[in-house]
């Protein structure tokens, strides 16, 4: 009788621990840890991706470039990146096992930032005077769109090569007049070099006729095709955590500065609701929730990127995001 009782408790623990195990997904990010990552990180500290089952790793990155060949080699089954370096690297890889699935971005954050004393407050502002311009800049790279969009003369554009860390540097000094980068970054950076607020004109190039979209989650398709409810379960908790980000970015805050010590938490605090405001909580989000793409505006997407890079392929917009794992759009509304 007792090695049966025995043998009963055995097996009723087995099964427990079975029914609360959690799948391992780690996930890669496109940056640093910072404000706009606030999210993931309560996501994790409220329970929602315990909730799903799942234990989420999450691993900083270098750009917005970095995840994608990460999810692409299946070293991360799930990432976060800039849905036209993805359209760029599926055309130079045909075939690679990786593809967008939820839209975060809506926006991207693609700037130009100038400053109203040097004369740049709209897109036009620009003619005449130097702009500073990192090479590998991802806004960069979409500037000649959106001098197109904006009938600008590039001609009478002066564009001068800086590195990322003499950016700001260079504009809070006056050697440039302005210069590209994400919204929210260059803002805070020139904050932060005590260019007063108000001299600080942040032309975000979605604004002024840009199309395009931004980051967003993406994940290994082989991954995927294997486990549908693994990474719906992981958008669902995604968006909760975008919601509870919204509803208290301090909270949110919380939880990136226990992952980041070192992070200035009323800076970062601003950071995220900068994004918020301008990339994430955008009137077709808060009419349709968070994640879908708009086909026609995606088409139109794909023709400004074809002016600034040269497709080996015709460009098919279903290689690029799929809605297939998307939650239901309920559980999708960020307020």
């Amino acid at each position: 009788m007792l090695k049966r009782t025995l043998a009963a408790f055995a097996a009723t623990a087995t099964l427990a621990t079975a029914a609360y195990a959690e799948t391992d997904v780690p996930f890669a990010l496109d940056w640093k840890f910072e404000g706009p990552s606030a999210p993931y990180f309560a996501a994790i500290d409220n329970g929602h991706f315990g909730a799903a089952d799942l234990n989420v790793e999450i691993s900083a990155g270098q750009g917005s470039l970095d995840a994608i060949p990460k999810v692409a080699s299946g070293a991360f089954p799930m990432g976060f990146a800039d849905i036209n370096s993805l359209v760029k690297f599926l055309d130079q890889n045909p075939g690679a096992p990786v593809t967008a699935v939820m839209m975060v971005y809506d926006k991207p954050p693609f700037a130009v930032v100038g400053r109203k004393s040097l004369g740049v407050s709209e897109p036009k502002d620009l003619e005449g005077r130097v702009l500073g311009a990192p090479p590998p800049d991802g806004a960069w790279a979409q500037f000649p769109a959106f001098a197109t969009a904006n009938s600008l003369d590039v001609d009478k554009i002066t564009v001068e090569p800086v590195g990322f860390p003499t950016r700001e540097p260079m504009l809070a000094e006056g050697n440039v007049a302005a210069v590209t980068g994400f919204s929210f970054s260059s803002f805070l950076n020139l904050v932060r070099l005590g260019v007063p607020e108000e001299d600080i004109s942040t032309i975000l190039m979605a604004d002024y006729g840009l199309e395009l979209y931004g980051n967003a989650i993406i994940a290994n398709t082989d991954f995927a095709a294997e486990n549908p409810e693994i990474v719906t379960g992981f958008l669902t908790a995604v968006a909760a955590g975008w919601k509870d980000a919204i509803a208290d970015p301090a909270k949110a805050i919380e939880s990136l500065v226990e992952r980041n010590p070192a992070a200035d938490a009323a800076l970062e605090k601003r950071r995220l609701q900068l994004a918020i405001d301008a990339n994430v909580l955008t009137d077709a989000v808060q009419a349709n929730g968070m994640g879908a793409v708009d086909a026609d505006r995606m088409a139109t997407a794909l023709e400004q990127l074809a002016e600034t890079y040269e497709f080996q392929n015709a460009p098919d917009a279903s290689l690029y995001f799929t809605d297939a794992y998307l939650p239901a759009a309920d559980a999708r509304k960020l307020q």
